[in-house]
């Protein structure tokens, strides 16, 4: 399957997330799904202890020199260098500063979504807890513009040693700057590379890319303010799982029931909140009942790998079934669905009783075929790499 990462594929809001059903269907806790963190940029909640937005933060350039890099030279091309050696893996070794104007429109344009396929034989797991394969469910574009239907979803931008590529991700709140979040949920694979490489490099989000839904063609000639209606945001901290980090593979590996990460981000310019500027962000619920008694689950993203060209917004709906990728990992949500390589890292969402839509999982893995996507579910581990990032902010 295109990994959406490889496999990678992959509401009571402003922008309303509509949960219409198009089709149905029919873990245990370990130590690997625990946090692994990056240290913060900086002091401040822009990154940087009060310095003005896409100024290096006072402590980066020292932590960057710790590591043998030169931020100047990084922000100069250095940052090319995939050198195994050097490649900053450690949760404390992340470092993105801000390079003002790379994600430029048609930069962004080029990214594409990784191409690593995921094997029917790659999926070991148990018998006893994996649903029948579910029946594809062709993926609808969301209606435009994106800002007053879906503003939380958008696409993420970040360099690997294969070139520039594209995830999907989420404006989610945060407990400890209500009304002022500056978090957003993706795919761990969408940060890291897992247990065969490092950090991801010049990751950026831009929430509603592509509001009006140009074709890429138009794209062209559309003016920024389409292509990033509410501009470009910058990921000064970020935290994923020890387990995907320690077990995340090609095609998702043992790492996908762990393959979750979330990301504090600082605007290119401006100093205002994310989620003051999208105007809504969505909760998380990390108690969501099992694929038996959730019901329908809708997944958004941008798919990239083809038939899809990156440039539009999709979304699936359909029954929650189960799967199990190995032995002794937690049980993955799944969903019948065409999106592909690209949507990996967007949101999954449910209503629940009283009408709140809120996150539960996000699209991890996917077969070949693409008729069907996989998400991890949240569960406290999950809970504390989000409350972590959180609390890291708190009150800036």
């Amino acid at each position: 399957m295109r990994s959406i990462r490889p496999l990678l594929a992959a509401a009571g809001l402003v922008p309303v997330l509509a949960l219409a059903v198009t089709a149905c269907g029919p873990g245990e806790d370990t130590s690997a799904g625990k946090p692994a963190a990056s240290e913060p940029a900086g002091g401040g909640a822009d990154g940087g202890g009060g310095e003005q937005p896409g100024a290096v933060p006072g402590d980066l350039a020292d932590r960057l020199k710790e590591r043998g890099l030169d931020v100047d030279k990084w922000k100069e091309g250095e940052w090319r260098n995939w050198d195994r050696d050097t490649w900053l893996r450690e949760a404390k070794d992340f470092v993105n500063p801000v390079i003002e104007g790379l994600w430029k429109p048609e930069r962004m344009a080029t990214a594409t979504a990784p191409t690593r396929t995921l094997a029917a034989g790659d999926i070991t797991g148990d018998r006893d807890v994996t649903d029948p394969e579910p029946a594809p469910v062709r993926a609808a574009p969301e209606k435009t513009p994106y800002h007053r239907n879906a503003a939380p979803v958008g696409k993420v931008f970040f360099d690997a040693p294969e070139g520039s590529m594209v995830c999907s991700a989420t404006v989610v709140k945060d407990p400890a700057n209500p009304g002022k979040s500056n978090m957003v949920w993706t795919a761990g694979h969408c940060v890291h590379a897992g247990r065969s490489g490092g950090w991801y490099r010049n990751i950026a989000f831009v929430p509603a890319y592509n509001d009006k839904g140009r074709s890429p063609a138009a794209l062209e000639s559309a003016p920024p303010r389409e292509v990033a209606p509410y501009g470009v945001y910058w990921a000064d901290w970020v935290a994923t799982s020890g387990g995907w980090i320690d077990q995340g593979g090609p095609s998702g590996g043992t790492g996908a029931a762990y393959d979750y990460a979330v990301m504090h981000v600082k605007p290119e310019r401006g100093t205002t909140s994310l989620e003051e500027t999208v105007g809504a962000a969505l909760d998380v619920d990390f108690a969501a009942p099992g694929a038996k008694r959730i019901g329908t689950i809708g997944a958004w993203g941008y798919p990239a790998a083809p038939p899809y060209d990156g440039a539009l917004m999709h979304k699936c709906v359909d029954r929650a079934g189960r799967l199990s990728v190995a032995p002794g990992t937690p049980t993955m949500w799944r969903i019948g669905c065409t999106m592909t390589g690209g949507s990996s890292g967007g949101g999954w969402f449910v209503k629940q009783p009283g009408g709140k839509t809120v996150l539960v999982s996000n699209t991890s893995i996917g077969p070949v075929t693409s008729g069907w996507l996989a998400g991890p579910r949240l569960d406290e581990d999950a809970e504390q790499v989000y409350t972590m990032m959180s609390e890291k902010f708190a009150g800036r």
